[in-house]
């Protein structure tokens, strides 16, 4: 692993050499570029990530310097798979650098793709309000490029964290539209009534009955099959309990529907949003009797 560091080190002194003297035949740049992606495979193998992600960004800047934009992209995506292992930041960062370059040379799908790359990056980061972000950017170059599956992969991504931050409204939106979409092709359509669900269990979380009503009409237009789901069951006798403000019956609805399909951790969440809003206005009736 020594020797690899003594190798790396080697090669890029070589690089800044040539990028410091001057080239009589050829280009310098390109010359230094070779020598630092060198470099930067002699830091991988020693594990010493923060330096290759270095060189490759170097390397990066040798590429636009000799107007090779696309390896210089090339470059970015690599110093980003190396700070990737120890800096989510910089990794992010040198996607974007990369994204910037894609969208110059109009190749707008692998800016979606590193767009959408950037965003699991935060997402594995927790940072969440990141991720919607570059989420939504992804979202918007797929759709652009009439990716409609990869748009609406990100889409729900956006859903999730939006209803996780609380942003209801923006959750509903994006499952309802999803489900319309999936409506239309025959290998989306079994999951239609899931988009569904994840729609109406954020409207169980605005605490308004009437609006989850509503909804579950709109839904039975939208798609005349869903009336007859254990979803739409499950969301009406979930509505039922707290219009009458029943957190017994509640626990019952949710735990009868989990024995047969098993919530997810998002969804048991959010079910437990309602339930303490549910308990908290049965203890507020109860002080005023």
């Amino acid at each position: 692993m020594d020797d690899q560091l003594v190798k790396a080190k080697e090669f890029e002194k070589k690089a800044d050499k040539k990028l410091n003297g001057w080239c009589f035949f050829g280009s310098k740049y390109d010359d230094a570029a070779q020598l630092l992606g060198d470099a930067a495979n002699s830091y991988k193998l020693a594990k010493s990530w923060d330096l290759a992600g270095k060189a490759n960004v170097k390397r990066a800047n040798c590429f636009l310097k000799s107007e090779n934009k696309h390896d210089a992209a090339n470059a970015y995506t690599e110093a980003a798979k190396n700070y990737k292992k120890v800096n989510t930041n910089e990794a992010a960062s040198c996607l974007e650098q990369a994204v910037n370059i894609y969208c110059e040379i109009g190749r707008l799908s692998m800016a979606a793709r590193y767009y959408k790359e950037i965003a699991e990056y935060y997402e594995s980061d927790q940072n969440i309000k990141q991720a919607i972000t570059y989420f939504e950017k992804a979202a918007e170059f797929f759709q652009s490029e009439e990716v409609a599956s990869s748009a609406n992969q990100c889409k729900l991504k956006i859903a999730q964290y939006a209803a996780q931050l609380r942003q209801y409204e923006k959750a509903i939106k994006i499952y309802e539209e999803v489900a319309q979409y999936s409506l239309n092709n025959n290998l989306l359509k079994y999951g239609v009534k899931g988009h569904l669900l994840n729609a109406g269990i954020c409207h169980l979380c605005k605490g308004d009955v009437v609006s989850i009503t509503n909804a579950l009409e709109k839904y039975q237009d939208l798609d005349p099959t869903f009336s007859g789901t254990r979803e739409c069951k499950f969301l009406a006798n979930i509505a039922r309990a707290i219009d009458e403000e029943d957190v017994a019956q509640f626990t019952d609805v949710v735990r009868e529907f989990d024995s047969m399909t098993p919530l997810d951790t998002w969804k048991a969440t959010l079910l437990l949003r309602v339930k303490e809003k549910l308990k908290a206005k049965e203890l507020e009736d109860d002080d005023l009797t």
